[in-house]
């Protein structure tokens, strides 16, 4: 089959997937596969637990390709298994397993290893972002991931997340107001 063009629209690649042309996967997966992966790590905060859920969540795309319909654009449906996903694990854990002490060092050392003094100040900002996304409430902590790192509209992380879009301005909105109170005290 043929090469299927960068430019193709994620929905164009899943049907041509779904009748069988495997590269228009592996362009797909190329395309979701760090942001995915990101959003999941954000969330669980434990890379071996978000290696697991990342992995479960392509197995579920896997799984539902022929019956796909492009009802909502691929993203959406993509963050939506992962959302439904870890909404599982939630329930199945009944709390949220505390991050890797060292997880935002040994990040901010790979970022620049000959300066330790900017390290350190990365270092220190990144561990008290993070402190402020751990505490924010569950849906919360979603929505400001969806919005930041995956730059989502608030339809579409509406769509994800099962709720309205004034439900999601409102969680985006007390979540930023936590944020900026936390970060800047």
């Amino acid at each position: 089959m043929d090469q299927p063009a960068a430019g193709s629209t994620d929905e164009s690649l899943m049907l041509a997937w779904a009748g069988g042309d495997a590269a228009a996967f592996e362009t797909l997966y190329a395309r979701h596969r760090g942001p995915l992966f990101r959003f999941l790590l954000g969330q669980l905060r434990d890379r071996p637990l978000a290696e697991e859920v990342y992995q479960d969540v392509w197995q579920r795309v896997i799984t539902a390709r022929e019956g796909w319909r492009p009802e909502a654009a691929f993203s959406t449906w993509l963050y939506r298994i992962a959302h439904n996903r870890l909404n599982d694990h939630w329930r199945a854990q009944r709390h949220r397993p505390p991050a890797p002490a060292d997880a935002d060092r040994r990040t901010a050392a790979l970022a620049d290893p000959d300066d330790p003094e900017r390290v350190a100040s990365r270092e220190e900002g990144q561990r008290r972002l993070q402190q402020a996304l751990d505490e924010l409430p569950e849906d919360q902590r979603e929505a400001v991931l969806l919005r930041l790192q995956q730059e989502l509209s608030l339809e579409e992380i509406g769509r994800i997340t099962g709720v309205g879009r004034e439900t999601v301005k409102s969680r985006l909105r007390y979540a930023l107001d936590k944020l900026r109170a936390r970060l800047n005290p």
